[in-house]
Parts: C-alpha cells; structure tokens; sequence
C-alpha cells in the first residue's frame, strides 16, 4: 500500500509539533486534545482539524496550497502540489479505516488503532 503524503508530512514534523501535542502521553490525552466539543468522541471535522496543524506550519504563504518549496524534501526529488482541500480529503479517508463501527466517530480505543 502507498503511503500518501499527509502521512509523510506528519511523520516529518514530530519535532516541530505545537506544544499542545507535545504533552500528549497517552490516547486518553490524544483524545482529550482533539476533542474540541468534549463530547468524549473525535469527529471527523476535529480530526481534520487536529491533524492540519503540520499542513498549516510548512504552509509558509499561507495559500492553502503546500508548493514543492514548502514540502520536506525526500530522495524521489520534488513533490506535487498539495492542496489542503487534498490534505483534508486523505485525512477523511483515514478517519473513516479508522472508524471501526462507523458510527462517524473516534473513541480512545479506535484512536489508539492504526487506520487499517
């Protein structure tokens, strides 16, 4: 399976994550942080939300548009344009592999799972 970019672009800034998500030790914390209604469940719109952080920080014009300049550099050389509609769409379709028994919400226990 093809690893799609939000991925990669999460995974390269875990150095740079805001202090909000530097002090998460546990899902329960996790959960907690991304559940900005604390209805004790994530939506697919504080997902996305939670999870833009790393798109808006490399989002250097703010365009809402990650050219090759604002993209971590890799070894296949320069990266496609992302936009963040796109960014927005990959992170849905995680959250819907995330979301076990599709009721259109994460609880800790789905969190804590990889997407499938």
């Amino acid at each position: 399976m093809r690893r799609s970019f939000p991925f990669a672009l999460l995974v390269s800034l875990c150095c740079g994550l805001p202090a909000a998500a530097q002090e998460v030790t546990s899902t329960g914390d996790y959960l907690a942080r991304m559940d900005a209604d604390r209805d004790g469940r994530v939506s697919l719109s504080e997902y996305q939300d939670w999870l833009s952080y790393a798109f808006d920080a490399m989002d250097a014009n703010h365009d809402g548009v990650l050219d090759a300049s604002e993209q971590p550099a890799s070894g296949r050389g320069a990266r496609a344009s992302l936009t963040r509609e796109q960014h927005r769409k990959t992170l849905a379709e995680r959250f819907a592999r995330q979301d076990r028994n599709h009721d259109g919400f994460l609880d800790a226990r789905e969190l804590a799972s990889p997407p499938q």
